[in-house]
């Protein structure tokens, strides 16, 4: 078992996601930054589909009460054992009472934790990852989260790698038209690839910027919308959605992110620079 010592700012967990529920109005859900999570999957030799903790901003603070393996990926918040410094994208054995914490930061905003096995949380509509109003798991003080004995025919890796910091760093996301793009006038396309400021109107159903890009444009009738959709507002405002979105919206999409811009933006911050970066 994990014991939440301290949730932090916001701390859930999250695999791939729901999907094949969208008809339902419900949300997929899911890790933000899908790359950080697959790689702490992939070092404990795990399946990329197991659940792991999504931590923001670093604040939490956990007890392992039985032993395992865990690996932190994703934003490096200078995460300690029992008081220790440990590195990002490394795995490490953690025995009974072992204390996870973090510190000061040094890059990212969502950190991931692996445990081998995976979180056993509750697996709602084919998934265990959180949703308000879907899953009844929440991660306050004293919440305590299942997990797998250690699997000695399967022991961890205890490799490490290198993982670019222009993942985190870059202003560059690579996104492709959306439906309503052709409604843009050229001048309009031609301030979409200029930079954007994350404004601190930003969780995990989107990210709103902050200079305007101002249009004529009128609603559409409600459409759907995925993580990585991003809106175009009357006022101007352009809004990213991520994983918490609602399925429908009825502002025009005039872009749509890849899934590497998706993890990209996950790591930003308020104030922080984006742009983006039309594929073929």
């Amino acid at each position: 078992m994990i014991e939440v010592l301290h949730s932090g700012m916001y701390c859930s967990v999250q695999d791939k996601g729901r999907f094949g529920v969208a008809k339902q109005g419900i949300p997929q859900a899911g890790s933000v930054d899908s790359s950080a999570a697959a790689l702490a999957n992939i070092l404990l030799k795990n399946n990329e589909k197991d659940a792991v903790l999504e931590i923001t901003f670093g604040q939490g603070i956990f007890k392992f009460k039985t032993a395992t393996y865990i690996c932190i990926t994703g934003a490096n918040f200078s995460p300690k054992l029992n008081g220790q410094a440990v590195a990002v994208h490394q795995v490490y054995y953690v025995a009974p009472d072992t204390v996870l914490s973090f510190g000061k930061r040094i890059y990212g905003a969502r950190t991931y934790v692996a445990v081998q096995g995976g979180i056993q949380s509750e697996i709602v509509l084919g998934s265990r990852s959180f949703s308000f109003g879907i899953t009844a798991q929440t991660l306050s003080k004293g919440a305590l989260l299942a997990i797998l004995p250690i699997q000695e025919e399967h022991t961890a890796s205890f490799s490490k790698v290198r993982v670019s910091k222009t993942h985190f760093t870059t202003r560059y996301l690579p996104c492709f038209k959306g439906p309503e793009y052709a409604k843009l006038t050229k001048e309009q396309q031609v301030q979409l690839a200029k930079s954007f400021t994350i404004s601190e109107d930003n969780n995990r159903v989107g990210y709103r910027l902050q200079e305007p890009l101002e249009n004529k444009l009128s609603p559409i009738l409600t459409a759907a919308v995925l993580p990585g959709t991003v809106q175009l507002t009357p006022s101007g405002k352009c809004i990213v959605l991520l994983q918490d979105c609602q399925v429908t919206g009825g502002y025009p999409r005039i872009l749509q992110l890849s899934e590497i811009a998706m993890a990209r933006i996950s790591q930003k911050i308020a104030g922080d620079i984006i742009q983006f970066v039309l594929e073929d």
